[in-house]
């Protein structure tokens, strides 16, 4: 609710200071006093576009601030618009966006006129009134949607497409089933091949080495012969007793040489399919290392981390196979819950039409004629159209040109709806009407101030005698100069009012008296 308005330097406003109740208050007085200026500074309050124009003359800026009170909560807006620059916003002595500023102000005032910032002409608005109006359960879509949405998550955190992944797998698939299929047990073997190789290459000549090495050692005439001749020469000659020790261990030594040379010998033989077989395995090996590693360990190093990723990628698939049938079935879902709401909806719009309509005919607009249009299913695309006179198509709200009718439309539809912003604000809402019209809006007024804080700017004495609070606006001009005041009236100082609204002569007494019995009667 807003407990207080402030406005300077605006229009023809130098500086006034307006405290509010709850219930209905109106503003009246003389065209040009500044009425409408007081509902367009609260336009600027919550969010309107800013015009450096109206800053008053001769002043550097313009400002309006509102004390509200939500709940328990105090909220201070502040709006100052320069002659020169762009607008400052603050919220409770914070800077803010025009964005933030409007955002709040679409929780806490709603405008009806000609003004931008009503929040019944929103799309989204609409929506929820009707919602509310037909009491459409939402909670089945909500849920549907919410796990629609936590599903896509979770595939979107499997990361990479599907295709992306299925070519991943494959190529890992195929690494670790090379690198398997060599099935290498010894990260040396690779060395080990080598030496076979060098072997089984060269054994032709191998032999033939062995053999001329056995024959030069222990062949007829060898060195095992010339080493035994030696020895038998120095048998017993005690000068040469260390040498003939040295030569007897050189003789067992060189037969332990020719005895492991015979037996190397015995091992090497010529096999051309085990050479082949040799050369083949190093080949792979050799190509393994070309793609995986430089040694053999690094290429089982490989083939382990491959084949982590491999593990994990096929679990991936399988819970990308789960989430997609559960996201099929969370779409499945959402289908049926969207045709579910677009039904109640679509059952719920014309109770909601034919609900405002005759609140219309109340207020003046007997040929007006209301819809409420539902679109495909869910029916989130909820338009309210008017045609206010017969042969006229039906129009978007936001598309109606006269702002009475517009008001009016807006009051009709708040009679109906439960839930709104706390402070709900009225101008041009009598505009060409009279009579039993004029009293119709203002108990419909009166009746919108039982649950809401109602600002009302009137020139109908019919609607501002059943207001709580009346609030006189009043030009003065000095000089070149010209400002507004504000004045709270009652008792008799009202019934004056109330007779210059009606006659244009508050000293006549006859209008006194109406504007009396205007009183008794609200």
């Amino acid at each position: 609710m807003l407990e207080e308005l402030a406005v300077s330097d605006l229009g023809v406003i130098e500086h006034v200071s307006l405290v509010l109740g709850s219930g209905m208050t109106v503003l009246t007085g003389e065209t040009g006093a500044g009425k409408t200026m007081l509902v367009d500074a609260l336009e600027l309050l919550v969010g309107g576009r800013a015009d450096p124009t109206v800053v008053r003359p001769g002043a550097a800026e313009a400002v309006v601030e509102g004390r509200f009170l939500s709940g328990d909560e105090e909220i201070v807006l502040r709006r100052v618009i320069p002659r020169e620059g762009r607008s400052r916003a603050y919220v409770n002595g914070r800077l803010a966006t025009v964005s933030e500023l409007s955002e709040l102000g679409r929780a806490l005032v709603d405008l009806h006129g000609q003004h931008a910032h009503q929040s019944l002409l929103a799309a989204r608005v609409q929506r929820g009134a009707l919602d509310r109006f037909g009491q459409v359960d939402l909670s089945a879509l909500a849920e549907a949607r919410q796990r629609l949405a936590h599903i896509d998550e979770q595939l979107a955190a499997l990361g990479g497409d599907e295709r992306e992944r299925a070519r991943l797998v494959d190529l890992l698939r195929f690494q670790v089933a090379e690198i398997d299929t060599a099935a290498i047990v010894d990260p040396t073997e690779d060395e080990q091949l080598e030496a076979e190789e060098d072997v089984l290459a060269g054994a032709l000549e191998h032999r033939q080495a062995a053999e001329a090495a056995l024959t030069s050692l222990s062949g007829d005439g060898g060195a095992v012969d010339g080493l035994g001749a030696a020895i038998r020469a120095l048998d017993g000659r005690a000068p040469f007793a260390p040498v003939e020790q040295r030569l007897r261990g050189l003789a067992a030594e060189l037969a332990d040489v020719a005895s492991d040379l015979r037996a190397t010998l015995e091992l090497i033989e010529e096999d051309p399919a085990r050479l082949e077989q040799v050369r083949s395995r190093r080949k792979l090996l050799h190509d393994l290392r070309r793609k995986y590693g430089d040694t053999l360990a690094e290429v089982l190093a490989f083939r382990e981390e491959a084949g982590s990723r491999l593990n994990a990628l096929m679990a991936r698939e399988a819970t990308a196979a789960r989430l997609e049938a559960e996201r099929r079935a969370a779409w499945a879902a959402v289908t049926r819950a969207e045709r579910a709401v677009g039904r109640a909806r679509r059952r719920a719009a014309p109770a909601l039409a034919e609900a405002v309509q005759a609140n219309l005919r109340e207020l003046a607009l007997a040929k007006a004629r209301l819809e409420v249009q539902v679109g495909d299913d869910p029916g989130d695309e909820v338009t309210i159209l008017l045609s206010a006179n017969p042969g006229s198509p039906p129009l978007p709200l936001s598309k109606v040109a006269s702002g009475g009718e517009l008001a009016r439309t807006m009051l009709a539809l708040r009679l109906v709806l439960i839930e709104a912003p706390d402070t709900l604000v009225f101008d041009e809402v009598d505009a060409g009407i009279g009579g039993e019209a004029a009293t119709a809006v203002g108990r419909a007024l009166a009746t919108l101030g039982d649950r809401h804080q109602v600002l009302v700017v009137t020139h109908l004495a019919q609607v501002a005698a059943v207001a709580a609070r009346h609030v006189v606006v009043t030009k003065r001009v000095q000089g070149e100069q010209t400002s507004t005041t504000l004045r709270e009236v009652s008792g008799e100082d009202r019934a004056v009012e109330l007779a210059r609204m009606l006659s244009g002569s508050p000293d006549s007494e006859s209008a006194r008296q109406h504007a009396r019995e205007l009183l008794g009667t609200a």
